[in-house]
């Protein structure tokens, strides 16, 4: 069926306008003035936003670690990234050295299949390089299309790979047109560090943060950029957390560097503070990179305002509180690094963010939607409204106030990270592909019903006539 969304002001990346969309076969057929058209379904939009479906560059749904695995999968993570506003993700696939990449491919294919409700893409991790792994990018990109790799430079002895890793990694991305993405941690100081900290019987929540400061980010964050700069090719940094790493991205970018930046929700609005919540529970609040003192959050803010940081990713990745956070009880080590972010992402942005005129309202959807859109191969099908692209749309209300809690949240997970945060600005109703997801604020979506979206080599445009891959 036909729908229209009338009465609604559109808000894209670069314009703000009040006019009606018409969804034809799950695009965008018609934008314009009272739009009338027999047998369609009216969506009235009245009072509300008409974004363009978020996008969420940076999930970890359904993955092992530390022992234990992500408690929300492709199902539950997806329902909560809907209600959230979010109409894509690109999970982050783990491949394992000595095997060949299409085994964590299909690995991740089968954790999605028949799950998700909405629209979902991998990035591919790169662990080690050789000839073998050279060979196979190629097919990883052309068949797959998957145009972004990434690169650990923590987690030794689990993740971390080594600068030539990475380098060759840059070279080859360069040379087929594909985007790196980074962890930038120093591996090698947090594993003396940690140790140091062990030693001396400091095991406490707190323990993460302090052997994970700000310099050792800032650090890797400076020698990626700088390998970026002599392959020529071009970077992605995840999560960045600290005023020294948006520095160094800055820094690069003005050389001339084509270097992207992406922070998280949870940085801009915790602090370091949270990690030293007494009975354990600051081991809510592990993940890496750590929480940082509370000046930072106007740094990250003001580097998102200026476009230093072009994105923002949840770096969802759930465990709960009861069962596996407390695997780590009397050693910070053993807690799983991670939290449950996919679901508060639009309206933390919203609130904290254009409510408090920390950033425009355009400024808002490029950051949530249209950048990562862009960097990922996806724009113009995704990431905006226009003729021809994919009919993902968010009626959004500014006005509605709330209380984020775990009592309402849709996440599988035991607890959430901005318990008790009011934020202003929700999200009624979502369409995939014109097919409603959320309804007044109601799940109607079908698991399986998301498709896997090949995406297109950097700096490259989708064909508007591409369709998505349904994985049988």
């Amino acid at each position: 069926m036909k729908k229209i969304i009338r009465n609604g002001t559109i808000v894209t990346a670069s314009e703000t306008y009040q006019a009606d969309i018409l969804i034809s076969d799950g695009v965008i057929s018609s934008i314009g003035k009272s739009i009338e058209v027999e047998d369609a379904e009216v969506v009235d939009a009245t009072d509300r936003y008409v974004f363009p479906g978020g996008i969420d560059p940076h999930t970890h749904l359904e993955m092992p670690f530390g022992g234990t695995v992500t408690k929300d999968d492709f199902e539950t993570g997806t329902i909560a990234a809907a209600f959230g506003g979010t109409t894509s993700v690109i999970d982050f696939c783990l491949t394992e050295k000595g095997k060949p990449l299409s085994h964590a491919i299909k690995t991740w294919h089968d954790k999605s299949k028949d799950k998700s409700v909405i629209d979902y893409s991998f990035h591919l991790m790169i662990s080690e390089i050789n000839d073998a792994v050279l060979d196979q990018l190629p097919d990883v990109i052309n068949q797959e299309g998957i145009t972004s790799f990434k690169v650990f430079m923590a987690y030794k002895n689990v993740f971390q790979a080594d600068d030539e890793t990475l380098y060759r990694t840059l070279l080859a991305a360069k040379e087929h047109g594909a985007l790196v993405m980074v962890h930038a941690e120093n591996g090698d100081v947090i594993e003396y560090l940690t140790k140091e900290a062990l030693a001396k019987g400091q095991t406490e929540p707190i323990y993460h943060a302090l052997t994970r400061p700000p310099e050792v980010e800032g650090e890797a964050t400076g020698r990626a950029a700088q390998l970026t700069g002599l392959a020529s090719s071009q970077l992605y940094v995840v999560h960045v957390s600290c005023q020294e790493a948006a520095d160094k991205i800055a820094e690069a970018r003005k050389k001339g560097y084509d270097i992207h930046g992406e922070t998280c929700p949870q940085y801009l609005v915790l602090d370091q503070s949270y990690l030293e919540k007494p009975n354990f529970e600051g081991a809510k609040y592990v993940w890496s990179p750590p929480l940082r003192e509370k000046w930072n959050q106007d740094a990250l803010w003001n580097a998102l305002r200026t476009g230093q940081l072009e994105t923002i990713g949840s770096d969802q990745c759930s465990f709960d509180f009861n069962g596996q956070k407390d695997l780590g009880r009397d050693d910070f080590t053993k807690i799983p690094n991670g939290g449950p972010m996919i679901e508060d992402r639009f309206s933390i942005l919203f609130s904290e963010g254009v409510r408090k005129g920390r950033i425009s309202l355009n400024k808002f959807v490029d950051i949530t939607s249209t950048k990562s859109a862009k960097l990922f191969g996806l724009f113009p099908k995704k990431g905006t409204i226009s003729i021809g692209a994919d009919a993902d749309l968010v009626i959004f209300n500014p006005e509605t106030k709330r209380k984020i809690s775990a009592d309402t949240h849709h996440m599988a997970v035991d607890y959430n990270a901005f318990e008790g945060m009011e934020v202003t600005g929700e999200p009624e109703t979502v369409l995939v592909r014109g097919e409603f997801v959320i309804k007044n604020k109601q799940f109607v979506g079908t698991p399986g019903s998301g498709q896997y979206l090949k995406r297109a080599k950097y700096g490259k445009t989708t064909n508007m006539t591409d369709k998505p891959m349904m994985i049988q």
